[in-house]
Protein backbone atom coordinates (compact mmCIF):
# COMPACT_ATOMS: atom_id res chain seq x y z
CA UNK A 1 0.00 0.00 0.00
CA UNK A 2 1.15 3.56 -0.69
CA UNK A 3 1.65 5.93 2.25
CA UNK A 4 2.68 9.58 2.01
CA UNK A 5 5.28 10.50 4.62
CA UNK A 6 3.82 13.18 6.91
CA UNK A 7 7.30 14.65 7.40
CA UNK A 8 8.78 14.91 3.88
CA UNK A 9 5.81 14.09 1.57
CA UNK A 10 7.65 11.16 -0.05
CA UNK A 11 5.62 8.20 -1.29
CA UNK A 12 6.37 4.92 0.48
CA UNK A 13 5.26 1.44 -0.48
CA UNK A 14 4.44 -0.48 2.71
CA UNK A 15 3.34 -4.13 2.64
CA UNK A 16 -0.02 -4.39 4.49
CA UNK A 17 1.43 -6.88 6.98
CA UNK A 18 4.09 -4.26 7.99
CA UNK A 19 1.64 -1.44 8.74
CA UNK A 20 1.32 -2.52 12.38
CA UNK A 21 5.13 -2.56 12.87
CA UNK A 22 5.86 1.21 12.80
CA UNK A 23 7.34 1.42 9.29
CA UNK A 24 9.73 4.27 8.51
CA UNK A 25 9.95 6.56 5.49
CA UNK A 26 12.50 5.41 2.93
CA UNK A 27 13.62 9.02 2.36
CA UNK A 28 13.72 10.78 5.74
CA UNK A 29 13.65 7.61 7.95
CA UNK A 30 11.01 9.01 10.30
CA UNK A 31 8.04 6.95 11.49
CA UNK A 32 5.12 6.97 9.04
CA UNK A 33 2.44 6.37 11.71
CA UNK A 34 2.89 8.51 14.80
CA UNK A 35 -0.47 7.86 16.45
CA UNK A 36 -0.94 11.63 16.63
CA UNK A 37 -2.89 14.02 14.41
CA UNK A 38 -0.73 15.56 11.71
CA UNK A 39 -0.89 19.24 10.76
CA UNK A 40 -1.47 19.74 7.03
CA UNK A 41 -1.55 22.91 4.95
CA UNK A 42 -2.81 24.10 1.58
CA UNK A 43 0.59 23.08 0.20
CA UNK A 44 0.44 19.38 1.14
CA UNK A 45 -3.22 18.55 1.85
CA UNK A 46 -4.32 17.35 -1.61
CA UNK A 47 -1.25 15.14 -2.18
CA UNK A 48 -1.54 13.61 1.27
CA UNK A 49 -5.24 12.82 0.89
CA UNK A 50 -5.13 11.65 -2.74
CA UNK A 51 -2.02 9.44 -2.57
CA UNK A 52 -2.53 7.63 0.75
CA UNK A 53 -4.17 4.23 0.49
CA UNK A 54 -5.18 4.28 4.16
CA UNK A 55 -8.31 6.27 5.01
CA UNK A 56 -7.59 9.89 5.98
CA UNK A 57 -9.75 11.74 8.52
CA UNK A 58 -9.36 15.50 8.32
CA UNK A 59 -10.42 17.86 11.10
CA UNK A 60 -11.02 21.38 9.78
CA UNK A 61 -10.73 23.73 12.75
CA UNK A 62 -9.63 27.21 13.93
CA UNK A 63 -7.83 28.25 17.13
CA UNK A 64 -10.55 30.75 18.16
CA UNK A 65 -13.33 28.12 17.93
CA UNK A 66 -14.55 26.80 21.32
CA UNK A 67 -16.05 23.56 19.95
CA UNK A 68 -12.80 22.98 18.01
CA UNK A 69 -10.84 23.21 21.26
CA UNK A 70 -13.29 20.69 22.81
CA UNK A 71 -12.80 18.38 19.84
CA UNK A 72 -8.96 18.49 19.92
CA UNK A 73 -8.38 15.99 22.79
CA UNK A 74 -11.01 13.63 21.35
CA UNK A 75 -9.32 13.77 17.95
CA UNK A 76 -5.92 13.08 19.56
CA UNK A 77 -7.33 10.05 21.39
CA UNK A 78 -8.92 8.76 18.17
CA UNK A 79 -5.55 9.12 16.40
CA UNK A 80 -4.01 6.78 18.96
CA UNK A 81 -6.89 4.30 18.66
CA UNK A 82 -6.75 4.30 14.84
CA UNK A 83 -2.94 4.16 14.48
CA UNK A 84 -2.07 2.03 11.46
CA UNK A 85 -5.71 1.84 10.32
CA UNK A 86 -6.33 5.49 9.40
CA UNK A 87 -4.39 8.74 9.26
CA UNK A 88 -5.81 11.70 11.21
CA UNK A 89 -4.92 15.19 10.09
CA UNK A 90 -5.78 18.71 11.21
CA UNK A 91 -6.25 21.68 8.89
CA UNK A 92 -6.42 25.18 10.37
CA UNK A 93 -9.16 26.78 8.25
CA UNK A 94 -7.91 30.30 8.92
CA UNK A 95 -4.36 29.55 7.78
CA UNK A 96 -5.37 27.25 4.90
CA UNK A 97 -8.31 28.80 3.08
CA UNK A 98 -7.74 26.93 -0.21
CA UNK A 99 -8.32 23.49 1.33
CA UNK A 100 -11.32 24.82 3.24
CA UNK A 101 -12.92 26.37 0.14
CA UNK A 102 -12.17 23.37 -2.07
CA UNK A 103 -13.91 21.04 0.38
CA UNK A 104 -16.82 23.41 1.05
CA UNK A 105 -16.19 23.83 4.78
CA UNK A 106 -19.07 25.95 6.09
CA UNK A 107 -18.77 25.36 9.83
CA UNK A 108 -16.09 24.13 12.17
CA UNK A 109 -15.18 21.71 13.47
CA UNK A 110 -15.95 19.60 10.42
CA UNK A 111 -14.56 16.10 9.91
CA UNK A 112 -14.08 14.64 6.44
CA UNK A 113 -13.30 10.98 5.83
CA UNK A 114 -11.38 10.31 2.61
CA UNK A 115 -11.05 6.88 1.03
CA UNK A 116 -9.00 6.53 -2.14
CA UNK A 117 -8.63 10.31 -2.30
CA UNK A 118 -12.39 10.93 -2.39
CA UNK A 119 -14.65 12.24 0.34
CA UNK A 120 -16.65 9.35 1.76
CA UNK A 121 -18.25 10.96 4.84
CA UNK A 122 -18.70 14.36 6.46
CA UNK A 123 -19.65 15.29 10.03
CA UNK A 124 -19.83 18.70 11.71
CA UNK A 125 -19.60 19.30 15.43
CA UNK A 126 -17.83 17.76 18.40
CA UNK A 127 -17.65 13.97 18.54
CA UNK A 128 -16.26 11.76 21.35
CA UNK A 129 -13.23 9.66 20.38
CA UNK A 130 -15.03 6.29 20.51
CA UNK A 131 -17.86 7.62 18.36
CA UNK A 132 -15.32 9.00 15.88
CA UNK A 133 -13.70 5.56 15.63
CA UNK A 134 -17.12 3.95 14.95
CA UNK A 135 -17.95 6.71 12.43
CA UNK A 136 -14.70 6.05 10.57
CA UNK A 137 -15.59 2.38 10.21
CA UNK A 138 -11.98 1.16 10.03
Amino acid sequence: MLIVCPHCNSLNRVPPERVAHDPQCGSCHQTLFTGEPLELSDANFERFVSKNELPVIADFWAPWCGPCRQMAPQFEQAAKLLKGRALLVKVNSDDNPQASVRHRIRSIPTLLLFRGGHEAKRQSGVMPAQELVRWAGV
